[in-house]
């Protein structure tokens, strides 16, 4: 690897995929950066593309992140067009594959010769270097990926069974080091086992968890962490705010960032610091819930909110917008490099 550690650190969202190669020994301003398009924004491209020209569609590939992806091809079908997928991309729309089938998708395992075939994945390392290759910048050895995972699961609620997985999380003690995996995956997040598949020595995290942990990175918000933090992403699609203090979160309140105003965010945030929003009342309002453990500090520990997150204007009167770096785009990014760095100090 050489004298200096470094590291591809790419947070992957609904409209952007964030990208730093980070390395050791450098300023962190000089390293390379970009903001792209998001994986699941260029298929949405490619499907439209097809749409227009009244091209059936072949989807190929893996599970990855849907949203503008599934958006297009339910305009492709409402538009008397023909879309086939192999199933394990099918599982991009829905996890139970009757349903993808009800909604008119054909499940097939090669390629219809008269179809347009678009490959599904989240990460394309190869393409990704063969850019950078332009400017002569190698790849880094070690992968560092974020993504937002439900988790696989039939005949539930996935907002259920995603919050679950934040609920089991808590319990196991709800240490900040515990948001990244490496070769400790869950089996039923299957999108970020999707991205082991493509780069099998990734290391693996949420994209809220990642925005939260680049948030401490500004200056501000870590002189406040022993005293205590509410940190907020208030993502494209997703808000996530969590109870934190020192190295160890109390509490996690997860939402549909579509689904909140600023003065419902208010006051969700106020009574959830004291304990008083109920994990049914999220759910309920067409969000994944919230969680509190007991004996988690005083409401007066959580005073202070550090906010990031594209759509972070919804908390602009809210609290401190973190500014990682001076580069809130790479929240996530910079914090997935502070994520392995610490995993690596600790299995040295």
């Amino acid at each position: 690897m050489g004298t200096n550690k470094r590291i591809l650190a790419v947070d992957i969202g609904a409209g952007t995929q964030d990208i730093l190669l980070y390395e050791e020994g450098i300023p962190i301003e000089n390293c390379v950066k970009l903001v792209l398009p998001s994986a699941t924004s260029l298929v949405a491209g490619k499907i439209s593309g097809a749409t227009a020209v009244g091209k059936d569609i072949f989807l190929a590939g893996h599970v990855m992140g849907g949203g503008p992806l599934v958006r297009a091809l339910k305009n492709h079908l409402a538009a008397g067009l023909h879309a086939y997928a192999s199933p394990a991309a099918a599982k991009t729309v829905r996890d139970d594959l009757r349903e993808v089938e009800a909604m008119g998708v054909e499940l097939a395992d090669d390629c219809p010769e008269h179809c347009l075939p678009i490959e599904l994945r989240d990460l394309d390392v190869d393409r990704l270097g063969r850019a950078l290759s332009l400017f002569d910048v190698p790849l880094p050895e070690i992968t560092a990926v974020a993504v937002q995972d439900h988790g696989e699961i039939i005949g539930r609620s996935n907002r259920k069974f995603r919050f679950e997985h934040w609920e089991r999380f808590l319990r196991d003690g709800g240490r900040l080091g515990d948001l990244i995996y490496k070769d400790n995956v869950p089996p039923y997040l299957t999108r970020m086992l999707a991205v082991r598949h493509d780069v099998p020595e990734a290391f693996v995290m949420d994209t809220g968890a990642a925005a939260m942990r680049g948030a401490l990175l500004d200056p501000v918000v870590n002189g406040r962490r022993e005293s205590g933090v509410v940190a907020v992403n208030v993502g494209n699609q997703h808000t996530l705010a969590a109870l934190l203090k020192g190295d160890r979160i109390w509490g996690i309140f997860e939402h549909h960032t579509g689904s909140i105003t600023p003065e419902k965010l208010d006051d969700y945030l106020r009574r959830f610091v004291r304990g008083e929003v109920s994990n049914e009342e999220v759910y309920n309002d067409g969000g994944h819930g919230c969680a509190v453990l007991p004996g988690a500090p005083a409401a007066e520990s959580f005073d202070f909110i550090a906010v990031t997150g594209p759509q972070r204007h919804k908390a602009n009167e809210l609290g401190y917008f973190a500014v990682p770096y001076g580069d809130m785009m790479l929240s996530g990014s910079f914090g997935l490099v502070a994520a392995v760095k610490e995993y690596l100090s600790l299995t040295k």
